[in-house]
């Protein structure tokens, strides 16, 4: 592909913006539409000046992809997963937010993660059974230290696409190079690894063991041992497609996620306004439905 021949450059630049991004500090958040580099180096503006990366194995593509989307911080994502499907923005770095229209077996919601805190609702039967307030608010138990946890994580590290690179290059990950495909308007590369749940979640070293718990049971329904990665990439190294496939005795697991508008500039995740809002406190939200 005539893109793979910028890589260099592109791999130089997110390396020198997500060591930059780790120490400021006070950065805004994901939702505000996530921190400008205004301080980059005249080199980090300069990439033709960098020295060129020769790995394009299957593993170094993907680790390139991997820190591709370190930079990206945020997509717009369109996602199934079993009977649950949806759409919206998400915010994967500096912190965690997801803004989505989702259907679930038990019917459609709008939902609103910013950080630590969730908000469900946005229609009129929310609004009617809590006086005119459209949204409710609520946040999840705290683990067993006491670290507060991100309302509907099990979501989220599904569609995280930094920890499904993550699993493609964790050691023994064995990634390939199945071709070059159409996709939409482009030419996208596609690779593969063959894992098990119970490895994907394994690499999640930043991950609680509680969270790594939710994300090998998720991806194991039925008890399936082989679970099959299937990861686009374009141009720049950036995923655009996911595929999670995987089948055991009781169940299987069929996911697809859909990456766009790495770079729009108008994503934003935001808590509604605190008049519309009624506090329900703290909730225990459900796993995901297969």
């Amino acid at each position: 592909m005539a893109g793979r021949q910028r890589l260099a450059a592109v791999a130089v630049v997110a390396l020198l913006v997500s060591g930059l991004s780790g120490c400021d500090g006070g950065a805004p958040a994901g939702p505000s539409g996530g921190p400008t580099p205004t301080n980059a180096s005249p080199a980090a503006a300069s990439p033709s000046a960098q020295a060129k990366p020769t790995d394009r194995s299957p593993h170094g593509v993907l680790l390139s992809a991997q820190l591709a989307m370190q930079t990206a911080r945020r997509a717009k994502v369109s996602y199934r997963l079993g009977q649950d499907a949806g759409s919206g923005p998400l915010f994967w770095q500096p912190k965690t937010a997801l803004q989505i229209k989702r259907s679930t077996p038990s019917g459609s919601e709008q939902l609103i993660v910013v950080d630590t805190v969730a908000y469900q609702g946005g229609d009129a039967a929310t609004a009617a059974r809590n006086g005119g307030r459209h949204w409710e608010r609520f946040t999840v138990p705290p683990d067993a230290d006491g670290h507060k946890e991100i309302p509907y994580a099990g979501l989220i590290d599904l569609l995280n696409p930094v920890e499904a690179l993550t699993a493609a290059t964790a050691e023994g990950a064995d990634p390939v190079f199945v071709g070059e495909e159409k996709y939409e308007d482009s030419t996208v590369e596609h690779y593969r690894i063959t894992t098990t749940a119970e490895k994907y979640a394994a690499a999640q070293t930043q991950l609680t063991q509680a969270r790594r718990d939710g994300l090998r049971a998720a991806l194991a329904p039925g008890g399936s041992l082989s679970l099959t990665v299937d990861l686009w990439l374009n141009d720049k190294d950036q995923l655009v497609r996911l595929q999670r496939t995987g089948s055991g005795d009781s169940g299987s697991a069929d996911d697809s996620v859909l990456y766009t508008d790495f770079a729009g500039a108008l994503l934003s995740a935001q808590a509604p306004v605190e008049s519309d809002t009624v506090d329900t406190g703290v909730r225990t939200v459900s796993p995901l439905a297969r």
